[in-house]
């Protein structure tokens, strides 16, 4: 199988549950990259966020590139400089903000620097973000919000059963006017609709003029579905949801098992 480009979903598929890369999984990336192939992680985390696995990695050099909150943002690894940025506008984050307050759930608004909050009883998952990200928490009130801020994605975040009851109420006309995703069972985004991250990997397949026949996807979660569809190869991690491993071409190991690894190992390098 000929893959000239390998995208990589960062929690629950790159990283285990430790939130580090094994051993395994490094060497076999590092040789994917050694043949010449492109590997990307695709992540909803911010660049501060997965700067480190990038330098573990060695995907920091020219001709590198990363795939950014949830597909909003398609950067050069090595300097960060934006190849495709779908951001949100101040109008957007009033509507957006107005809802999460109507449906009863905590909500946060990022740009490329920190993590904005109105709500003075701060989220512990947005604590448990701004940890996991490497980037501050500011509290702004919707009223000290500066209009002319670049807002790469939106997220409401709540204990699950709360977020749940809190999405059962949202209109489809919300769903029409923007990408609306499920990343963890305490996180729904919202981004432009003209964010994602299968939208993204083809925006940088047709940069890189790569087909997305040699395209290969790997990932565990709903935000991951369609950038598995786009792919010539769609991989699901074996700890993947049900709803992605049914939409997959193929279903690899756990991310405890290594599973990046073994199906870069037999589909790629034919071992």
């Amino acid at each position: 199988m000929t893959i000239e480009l390998i995208a990589i979903d960062l929690d629950g598929t790159l990283l285990n549950n430790n939130k580090t890369i094994s051993p395994r999984v490094k060497d076999t990336l590092i040789k994917a990259k050694e043949k010449g192939i492109k590997v990307v992680i695709c992540t909803g985390r911010p660049l501060p966020g997965v700067t480190d696995f990038l330098k573990e990695l060695n995907l920091q050099e020219a001709g590198d590139y990363v795939i950014t909150y949830n597909g909003a943002l398609v950067q050069k690894a090595d300097d960060g400089m934006a190849i495709a940025h779908h951001t949100m506008s101040f109008d957007d984050f009033l509507e957006v903000e107005a809802m999460s307050q109507k449906i009863g759930v905590h909500c946060q608004t990022l740009d490329e620097k920190a993590i904005y909050t109105s709500n003075k009883d701060i989220s512990n998952y947005t604590v448990r973000e701004s940890t996991l990200v490497n980037m501050p928490i500011k509290y702004r009130s919707v009223e000290e919000m500066d209009s002319s801020l670049v807002i790469s994605k939106m997220m409401m975040v709540d204990e699950p059963k709360i977020l749940d009851a809190g999405i059962a109420q949202i209109p489809p006309v919300f769903y029409e006017k923007y990408t609306v995703l499920k990343s963890e069972p305490f996180y729904l985004e919202v981004l432009n609709k003209a964010a994602s991250k299968g939208l993204a990997l083809k925006d940088l397949s047709d940069i890189l003029a790569i087909p997305k026949e040699k395209v290969m996807a790997i990932g565990d979660n709903e935000n991951d579905r369609d950038m598995l569809v786009f792919a010539g190869v769609g991989v699901a991690m074996g700890n993947a949801v049900e709803g992605i491993k049914a939409i997959s071409d193929y279903i690899t190991d756990t991310n405890e098992l290594d599973g990046v690894a073994t199906v870069i190992e037999k589909l790629v390098f034919n071992e």
